[in-house]
């Protein structure tokens, strides 16, 4: 298996504590812009993820009161108006498998949402598991703004599965802002938190989860994406065999000897 907690990352800031990995966009003069080696290094680090027993869950978070005010326009919009549509293509493909990869890392994923979270920055939250924000958090999927379509990255596919499909039509229309009230208010944020408590509380959470049965926890990120596409009956089956997957695990068996014993379990992941 992989290990991450030394993972030198060139374009966002990273650490490991207790199992947790902490992430953040590493360009606050700018409100963290992506770029297009951003884009590639956090989708292969996503994609690395899936295979690394040391890391139980991720926390991205904001950097300097913002958290991700998108595509950096003069290095990534400029140059893509020079590219053919193979070039064009490539880009929007990479840029997918940056969700794909989150999507399917096996590990829990929370946002920590401060201020600007726009463009692919509100896809990069969107595609996390969990959003806690803050009363100054401003969440935009603002595609149409520069002529382009609201379906980038998934978000037609993943927005209204969160917020609901008239709303997720309207900010994928209008390029508008959600505010924090709004977003917590649809479900798009867990819950709303000072900024001056977001990092620990969102690092909390993630310490919270991390104590999980790890297996369990990639079993369920993966069921919750598979079952997208499946019917109820699918599902339930789907659901039956990755249940009895998971019965064989050490876990399993240490919760049941925690709960004859009158202990807590103590989960290891496996």
């Amino acid at each position: 298996m992989s290990k991450l907690a030394s993972y030198d990352a060139s374009h966002f800031t990273y650490r490991v504590e207790s199992g947790i990995a902490l992430i953040c966009l590493n360009r606050p003069e700018r409100k963290n812009p992506l770029t297009f080696d951003s884009y590639a290094e956090l989708r292969d680090y996503f994609r690395e993820l899936a295979y690394a027993d040391d890391i139980k869950a991720v926390v991205f978070g904001s950097n300097g009161g913002n958290f991700c005010s998108g595509g950096d326009v003069h290095e990534i919009i400029g140059p893509l108006l020079q590219k053919d549509m193979k070039g064009l293509l490539e880009f929007t493909r990479m840029t997918g498998d940056l969700v794909k990869a989150m999507v399917n890392c096996g590990k829990p994923i929370i946002a920590a949402v401060d201020g600007i979270c726009v463009g692919a920055g509100a896809i990069v939250a969107m595609a996390s598991d969990l959003r806690i924000g803050t009363p100054g958090a401003k969440t935009g999927f603002l595609f149409t703004r520069v002529g382009l379509a609201g379906c980038d990255m998934g978000a037609c596919a993943i927005l209204p599965r969160i917020i609901g499909q008239g709303r997720a039509a309207e900010l994928l229309y209008t390029g508008r802002i959600m505010t924090a009230e709004e977003g917590v208010a649809w479900g798009f944020f867990n819950r709303l938190v000072d900024a001056d408590k977001l990092q620990s509380d969102a690092e909390k959470l993630a310490a919270d989860i991390a104590t999980g049965p790890g297996f369990g926890h990639m079993i369920t990120k993966t069921m919750i994406a598979q079952e997208w596409s499946m019917s109820i009956e699918q599902a339930i089956e789907a659901e039956a065999q990755a249940q009895a997957i998971c019965m064989q695990t050490k876990d399993f068996q240490r919760a049941y000897d925690a709960f004859v014993s009158k202990n807590k379990p103590v989960f290891e992941g496996d």
